[in-house]
């Protein structure tokens, strides 16, 4: 089972590493009137090559679903940050940039990131927590945190705004995983009786347009390597602490896993960080025009 939901992660990364590529290219072209608002999606329906973006995207978050649904959020969430290698694996091919150095460093901290954490940890499945609180008082956090750095980003488009926006985003979407395990827990145990019944799909779509919002005003005011990365990040951190904090999830804690786990964690930001801002990857097409009209309005 273990080899079954490594391989849907790593499928799941594929897609959307890929996608997020298409969509970063197609939303950069979109109006900047459009920032932060539902129109932007409006716009950016009618660009085939974002449709094909969103297509991948959404087979990705299939993939990821069904890989959530058998096995720990502890251990999918590690997996699907490998995505930045393949956005970097599509933007290379388009740019014929070389890997070099940085992206070799890039790639070995990444993969002894995900190993050292999975290999240290050990993430085992339990009794997911019942208590309201706990769960109400996390997603609260998180999702708190995500609002306070949009906020934020509003004040700074062009300097740190597209990064806020990433690690919003990415919150917002580790939150959104834990809420598609318990969903499908949901279904599981009781059918559709107990889903449609449920506040916990709801949630998966209220955070889903919410994090698409603010992944394509990222795209749209900035390079990839501004935004990606970010998210890309911010994405295991938050699914882990769901969790672990509300799922159930059992990491090892004793000296030497924990010291695994950490290193292994720092190891996957600083992997990431790398590969974002690889030279391969696109640098989008921010003129000085639309520079001056976004600081305009």
């Amino acid at each position: 089972m273990s080899v079954l939901v490594m391989a849907l992660a790593l499928g799941a990364a594929c897609c959307l590493g890929t996608g997020f590529v298409l969509q970063q290219s197609a939303a950069q072209q979109a109006p900047l009137s459009d920032f932060l608002t539902p129109r932007l999606l409006l716009d950016l329906m009618r660009m085939p090559r974002w449709l094909g973006g969103i297509a991948l995207m959404v087979a990705g978050m299939v993939l990821s679903a069904t890989a959530l649904a058998h096995g720990e959020i502890s251990l999918v969430e590690p997996l699907v940050a490998t995505s930045l290698l393949f956005a970097l694996a599509e933007s290379r091919r388009r740019t014929r940039q070389p890997i070099g150095r940085q992206g070799w460093a890039g790639l070995t901290l990444l993969a002894f990131g995900v190993t050292a954490f999975i290999v240290g940890g050990r993430p085992k499945g339990g009794n997911a927590i019942t208590d309201p609180l706990r769960h109400w008082l996390i997603i609260g956090v998180v999702v708190g945190l995500a609002l306070l750095l949009t906020a934020c980003a509003k004040k700074s488009r062009l300097t740190f705004g597209p990064v806020l926006l990433g690690l919003a985003a990415g919150l917002l979407y580790g939150v959104q995983d834990a809420l598609t395990r318990v969903s499908g827990q949901l279904f599981a145990d009781d059918g559709w009786a107990d889903l449609v019944t449920g506040w916990q799909p709801y949630g998966v779509v209220v955070l889903g347009v919410a994090g698409l919002i603010l992944v394509q005003s990222a795209f749209e005011t900035a390079p990839l390597r501004m935004s990606l990365p970010a998210l890309t990040a911010a994405q295991p951190l938050a699914g882990i602490l769901c969790g672990v904090g509300f799922l159930g999830d059992r990491l090892r804690t004793d000296t030497g896993a924990l010291a695994w786990e950490a290193a292994g964690l720092a190891a996957i930001v600083l992997g990431i960080v790398f590969l974002g801002l690889h030279p391969a990857m696109p640098r989008g097409l921010a003129e000085p025009e639309r520079e001056k009209d976004l600081q305009s309005r």
